[in-house]
């Protein structure tokens, strides 16, 4: 990890999170015992700051260390899973796009599926605290878990406990498509 990319990560991270506070410049300085300018610096990824002053920021702001150095939060992010490389696919059958993969939290995922008529997808359970919300797009889907089979049309939304093997068919005509969320909530008290 080089400095560059630490100082830039400290920089984002003290402006959001001094913004989040409410406080000026003056008050985190006054706070922080760090002058005014130096903050400034910081803030405008020109300073390279040392342990010494990251250790006032942080205890004077009462925040974890880690949260000046980690990468900074993403505001907003668009994804277009045409654009994309399928994370799965089985020519004839179906195609999975994860849009958004698991982030710091590791809680939630995205995906796209798209199911042939006439095709099956067929997943594993994934462990024992998941579950997944989905959304037909386009289509009708048919998704098998725990004994129950639900028919899922467009403009429906559907979930169900992930802790067990399950499927996604499609009896139609025509391409069955989903947004698929799907969330570990084991550390989700």
């Amino acid at each position: 990890m080089s400095m560059d990319y630490l100082s830039h990560n400290v920089s984002e991270n003290l402006k959001r999170i001094r913004q989040s506070k409410g406080m000026s410049l003056d008050q985190v300085a006054e706070q922080t015992g760090v002058s005014k300018s130096m903050l400034a610096q910081i803030e405008k990824g020109t300073a390279n700051p040392s342990i010494g002053v990251l250790g006032k920021i942080t205890s004077g702001l009462r925040i974890e260390f880690q949260r000046l150095i980690d990468p900074p939060r993403v505001d907003y992010a668009l994804i277009s899973p045409d654009d994309l490389v399928p994370t799965k696919e089985l020519l004839g059958q179906y195609r999975v796009w994860t849009c958004f993969p698991y982030e710091d939290s590791r809680e939630v995922e995205v995906y796209r599926i798209d199911v042939e008529p006439g095709g099956v997808y067929t997943s594993g359970g994934h462990g024992e605290k998941t579950r997944e919300y989905l959304t037909v797009t386009d289509g009708v889907l048919t998704v098998e878990c725990h004994d129950h089979v639900q028919e899922i049309h467009r403009g429906q939304v559907y979930k169900f406990e992930t802790d067990q093997p399950h499927l996604y068919r499609n009896d139609g005509d025509r391409v069955a498509s989903c947004m698929c969320f799907f969330l570990d909530y084991t550390n989700i008290r």
